[in-house]
C-alpha cells in the first residue's frame, strides 16, 4: 500500500462498504418480515393467524431497530475525515501498537489490506478508549498489559 492518506482511505472505503452491506441487509429483513405478515392467510383458526401476524410483527420491529443503529454506524463514520491527519489517537486514526494495527473509525472488525491486519473499532471500545489522547511512544493499560502506541496516522 502507497502512503498512509491512502491506507487510511482504503480503510475507510472498507468500513463504509460494512456499513451499507449491513444496512442492505436489514432492509432485505424487514421486507421479508413485511411480506411473511402480509402473506398470512386468515383461517378457520383464527388465533394461528394472529399469532403468526404478531411474530412477523416483532421480526419486524427488531430489524427496525437494527436498521436505526446501521444508520448511527453510518453517522459515525462520517463525522471522520480519512484525509486528517492525526498526532493523537482519536476517531479517524490509524494506530500501531504492540497489539496490531487500529482504525478507529467503527466496530467493523478485522480487514486484511496487503497482507497486514488492521481492526476497524470504534471509539467507544474499550482498546480505543484506552489509547484515546495518547501519542506514538506513550503507553496505556488496557486489559491489564501495557500497549505501546507505536505510531499515530
Amino acid at each position: 500500500m502507497g502512503s498512509p492518506n491512502e491506507l487510511k482511505a482504503s480503510l475507510y472505503a472498507l468500513c463504509e462498504q460494512y456499513a451499507q452491506d449491513r444496512l442492505d441487509a436489514i432492509q432485505a429483513a424487514i421486507q421479508a418480515a413485511q411480506e411473511s405478515a402480509n402473506s398470512e392467510t386468515k383461517s378457520s383458526a383464527g388465533d394461528k393467524y394472529e399469532t403468526g401476524r404478531a411474530m412477523a410483527q416483532n421480526e419486524r420491529d427488531r430489524n427496525l431497530v437494527q436498521l436505526q443503529q446501521g444508520r448511527q454506524l453510518q453517522g459515525e463514520l462520517q463525522r471522520i475525515d480519512p484525509d486528517r491527519a492525526c498526532d493523537t489517537v482519536r476517531p479517524g486514526a490509524l494506530v500501531r501498537t504492540s497489539m496490531g494495527w487500529f482504525f478507529i473509525s467503527i466496530s467493523a472488525g478485522k480487514f486484511p489490506v496487503a497482507g497486514v491486519d488492521y481492526f476497524a473499532v470504534s471509539a467507544a471500545a474499550p482498546v480505543a478508549a484506552a489509547l484515546s489522547g495518547k501519542r506514538a511512544g506513550e503507553e496505556a493499560v488496557f486489559n491489564g498489559k501495557k500497549v505501546r502506541v507505536e505510531e499515530v496516522l
